[in-house]
Formats: C-alpha cells, structure tokens, sequence
C-alpha cells in the first residue's frame, strides 16, 4: 500500500510540539533507565538519565542529555570522569533515588569506585565508564558526549524500561 492509498479516515492527526503532547508522543518509545555519576572532591553524584545513546564505535562515544536545571551534571562536567550505570529491572528504588533533586542520593545504594574514580553502582545491568569531551545546549537539555575507556554487562540481568509513564522489563523469548 502507498501513502496514496491512504484515505483521510487511516491518517493519523498531526499533533501540535507543545510540552505536554511532546512527553506523551515520546512516551511511546520505549527507553532504559540508566544512572549518570561522578564526583566533586571525592563526593559522589549522579541523576537519573533516560537519553542515553551510542554515538560513534571507533572511536567509542556515547551520548546523555542532562537537563539545563540539573544541580548534579555541573560538577560531574567539571570532574570529567563518569559513569553510565544501565539499571536492571530490580533497581527501581536506585532510579527512585536518583530521579530526586537535593540530599545524598547514595545513602541506601552500594557502590564502589570505578577504574577511572566514577561510581559504579551495585547491581547495574551494565556500567560504561567515560571521560566527558563535550556538550550542547538542546532547549531544555544538554547533549553531552563522552568517549569510552571501559564496559561491563550481565548477561543474567534484565533492564529496567520506562514506557508510556510506567516501569517494566524484558526478557530473551524462549525460543531463543
């Protein structure tokens, strides 16, 4: 079938960008749920983090977008050193945590130094240690990327996932 095709009644109304109908279209694609942290004078960080992305193979970045009002971004920028934490479907009071603004969102959650001195949170699904290189204002956000110098996954874990405002998994079918 072409677009031709199509009659007015199977076409899908063009929906306004505002805010609110932004969060709703986006909310149908489905996103882990990752960690950002760092530290500022041996003090750890981080906030919540669902834009996550691989950027480029060789060499290796990936990409976040913190929010322009993130207290915790600022001082992980300066430090330079961080870590991706993939959350896993079990860590939904990590990302609790996290999603927070103020306090020490550590308190409850095990972690230890990472090769490059970011923490790395127990129990994550996988860990992508980087160095910050760069960020750009994006409306609200900034897009920062970082290049790669170490990873980790479990294979036995399964992710946490935000769809449509709700948390969820995935697992491998059975057939594979």
């Amino acid at each position: 079938m072409s677009a031709d095709d199509i009659t007015g009644s199977d076409r899908i109304a063009l929906l306004s960008p505002d805010p609110a109908t932004m969060r709703s279209v986006l909310g149908h694609f489905c996103t882990g749920v990752a960690v950002i942290t760092g530290s500022q004078g041996g003090r750890p960080l981080g906030f919540a983090c669902q834009s996550v992305t691989s950027v480029s193979l060789d060499p290796p970045y990936v990409s976040f977008c913190p929010s322009l009002t993130s207290t915790s971004w600022p001082p992980i920028r300066a430090g330079k050193a961080l870590c991706i934490n993939v959350l896993a479907d079990d860590q939904r009071a990590v990302c609790d945590a996290f999603a927070r603004s103020g306090g020490d969102k550590f308190v409850d959650v095990s972690w230890w130094r990472g090769d490059n001195g970011a923490p790395v949170l127990a129990g994550a699904l996988a860990t992508i240690e980087a160095e910050f290189v760069t960020d750009h204002e994006a409306g609200d956000h900034t897009i920062a990327v970082a290049r790669v110098t170490g990873l980790h996954a479990d294979a036995d874990r399964s992710p946490l996932l935000f769809f449509q405002s709700s948390y969820g998994t995935f697992g491998p079918s059975a057939s594979d």
